[in-house]
């Protein structure tokens, strides 16, 4: 079985802050991770490499070559290959050209039975690139994955929805989109740390994969964003204390202080 994990090197958005004057992210000291929804979808693809036979897991990013750090620790904590779609046509692609992107260098990868996806980025939260990959490769998704079983050459697949969830059975090859519900990332084995900084990680650009400038980059992209922003604080949060009956007079009276009730 051949499986391809989409992963994305964002910021740590805990310290991320906007520059008022410009509505842009201040990235400049701020520190990169492994999107976080994009570990789990790893995990899965490792567990179920540790629990069948013949697996290769293969991980795949589009970024700038800084982005090569992140995909070495995914091969720490255990997939085979990473490959790195990096050019500065590729710059500025919205999630439309970014799956373009991402689609045509799976195509070049060739044979593939699953594709995982973490759920959204926590840089843009659109949750889009995964189902467009699967769009434009022509095959079944499922998005919202909590729990995953392989049953012969298709996949029964538990879906979270708001109030519950679906079971949904589909035949591979398949893209699923992992939540983090799923399972719990493992942390990188020390004794493949070594091994990952010897490995060498193909670099493609626009010139190795299927594609055209047209198909990619900022001016191909249909989002624009107008403007992003931090929300200002409205003001910290009131602990109440004490029994139930003495809590709910407390907030009865801060409810009619308030002019609520």
């Amino acid at each position: 079985m051949k499986i391809i994990v989409c992963v994305k090197q964002v910021p740590d958005t805990t310290e991320v802050k906007i520059d008022k004057k410009t509505n842009t992210l201040i990235r400049e000291g701020v520190p990169s991770i492994l999107n976080p929804d994009d570990a789990n979808a790893l995990e899965q693809a490792l567990v179920l490499k540790e629990t069948m036979s013949d697996v290769t897991v293969t991980v795949i990013s589009m970024g700038p070559p800084q982005a090569d750090v992140m995909l070495r620790e995914c091969l720490a904590m255990g997939a085979d290959e990473a490959l790195l779609l990096s050019d500065r046509a590729f710059g500025g692609s919205d999630t439309w050209a970014t799956s373009n992107a991402i689609a045509a260098a799976i195509r070049k990868i060739g044979e593939y039975d699953i594709i995982f996806a973490g759920r959204q980025a926590i840089d843009g939260d659109t949750a889009q690139v995964g189902p467009q990959i699967s769009e434009k490769l022509g095959i079944p998704q499922v998005t919202y994955v909590e729990d995953m079983e392989i049953i012969g050459d298709k996949v029964r697949v538990r879906r979270q929805l708001e109030d519950g969830y679906e079971m949904i059975e589909a035949n591979m090859p398949i893209l699923l989109t992992a939540v983090k519900e799923l399972n719990e990332p493992r942390h990188m084995y020390i004794d493949k740390i070594f091994d990952a900084y010897q490995k060498e990680i193909p670099v493609l650009t626009i010139n190795d994969v299927d594609i055209t400038t047209e198909e990619v980059g900022l001016k191909a992209s249909p989002t624009r964003v107008f403007r992003s922003f931090t929300p200002e604080v409205k003001g910290q949060g009131v602990i109440l204390e004490g029994t139930e009956k003495e809590v709910a007079q407390k907030l009865i009276g801060e409810l009619k202080g308030a002019h609520i009730i």
